[in-house]
């Protein structure tokens, strides 16, 4: 798993790389790679997220991100086999892994 934030969802990540890694590792036990703050929407959306949204777009055929927490599930080739919802959780996603490792 790797965390790329983002403050364009009602600005939840308007601190410092050091400080959002400080805060996720502190409050929510966060060991996984955190990477710095990216845009994943609008004309400054960073590469990654321009190719994670145009392999899988949402359920509703649009590529913008609703909202955070939403995730990719990447093959070890990078080929995008999944979008899932912000609700969907890292422990959901894992019961499907079998099927693509």
């Amino acid at each position: 798993m790797l965390g790329f934030p983002c403050n364009q969802f009602g600005a939840q990540e308007p601190g410092s790389d050091a400080e959002i890694l400080e805060f996720a590792r502190s409050r929510y036990g966060v060991e996984f790679p955190l990477f710095a703050k990216v845009e994943v929407n609008g004309d400054g959306a960073c590469d990654l997220y321009r190719f994670l949204k145009s392999a899988a777009p949402g359920e509703d055929g649009t590529e913008d991100i609703p909202w955070n927490f939403t995730k990719f599930l990447v093959d070890r080739n990078g080929s995008v086999i999944k979008r899932y919802g912000p609700k969907v959780t890292p422990e959901d996603i894992a019961k499907e892994l079998g099927n693509h490792l």
